[in-house]
């Protein structure tokens, strides 16, 4: 059965250093549970509790689940490796603790970092892409680190697409999909990086839908996503412009999606995640109207 959550990146709460205060912890998972969402990922380091006992007590409280957290690494660096592994199993520890061994690790590039890639976001183009031996380098550290996280937790990874990092374009996703481990990588399909990256989400569904195990549902406005490429706008700036915007007003087909979801017996989480810098817009209000909008096609 598909579960429906969202994340704390719906209330501005972002891994980037930006200006402006995001809501507190204790208000995101208010929402998020008032809003009729089942559970919500941990979101930064620090930002929810981190003893397990007070993080647990939080969702008990709330009736949600902890589904998966978040994790940046700059893997083009063989030097990042280690810190990656290190960074993960912290993370994994926590997980595991409230929630046993179900949650994810949502393994990323650490993307906002590379100036090239963050002003291209959403127009890459093959030469910007890594080179082949850096993308071995990439793909090691990729399953390295979900080595070490299911040996020491029995947590599954995925790695999430990300626009603004080194896996983004339709083409480098599936690049890094034939280059790791398929019994150790799964992959977080992120409907609105996808889409703005220049790929259809439902293809790539079609066509790796077995190494899907987990879904982060975004929409992409495109126009907006237009007006981005045309005047050669940042990320930061197509996503302080509303490139991705509320579930059903922008360009990906939701409910084909869920029809290939259900056709892989998909029965994981459906996270929402709509993406907003600190201050913008009512974020309760927003995830509400999402959540109304998954209804009505089934969700």
């Amino acid at each position: 059965m598909i579960k429906i959550a969202n994340a704390p990146c719906s209330w501005g709460v972002l891994e980037f250093d930006l200006q402006g205060e995001p809501a507190t912890y204790n208000v995101v998972l208010d929402e998020i549970q008032q809003t009729g969402y089942a559970g919500t990922e941990l979101g930064d380091w620090g930002f929810m509790p981190t003893d397990p006992a007070r993080l647990k007590d939080e969702l008990i409280q709330r009736n949600l689940q902890l589904l998966g957290a978040f994790v940046p690494v700059a893997l083009k660096s063989n030097d990042n490796h280690q810190p990656g592994v290190d960074a993960a199993l912290k993370v994994a520890r926590l997980l595991s603790a409230v929630q046993g061994s179900s949650p994810l690790i949502v393994l990323a590039d650490e993307n906002g970092t590379v100036a090239a890639r963050t002003s291209h976001a959403g127009r890459i183009t093959p030469d910007m892409s890594l080179t082949e031996r850096e993308w071995e380098i990439f793909a090691a550290g990729t399953d390295q680190i979900a080595r070490s996280v299911r040996e020491e937790t029995g947590l599954r990874l995925v790695f999430h697409h990300h626009c603004g990092g080194y896996v983004e374009a339709p083409w480098e996703v599936q690049h890094l999909l034939s280059m790791t481990d398929p019994n150790l990588v799964g992959l977080c399909l992120d409907t609105g990086h996808f889409q703005f990256a220049g790929g259809d989400p439902l293809s790539i569904l079609k066509e790796h839908g077995a190494r899907v195990w987990h879904v982060h549902f975004k929409d992409c406005h495109p126009t907006i996503a237009e007006q981005s490429r045309a005047a050669g706008w940042d990320y930061f700036q197509s996503v302080g412009a509303g490139v991705f915007c509320e579930l059903g007003q922008g360009a990906v087909d939701f409910p084909a999606v869920k029809a290939e979801l259900e056709r892989h017996a998909y029965d994981g989480w459906i996270v929402v995640e709509q993406d907003v810098l600190p201050g913008m817009g009512k974020p309760f209000d927003s995830a509400l109207r999402n959540r109304q909008y998954l209804q009505s096609i089934g969700l």
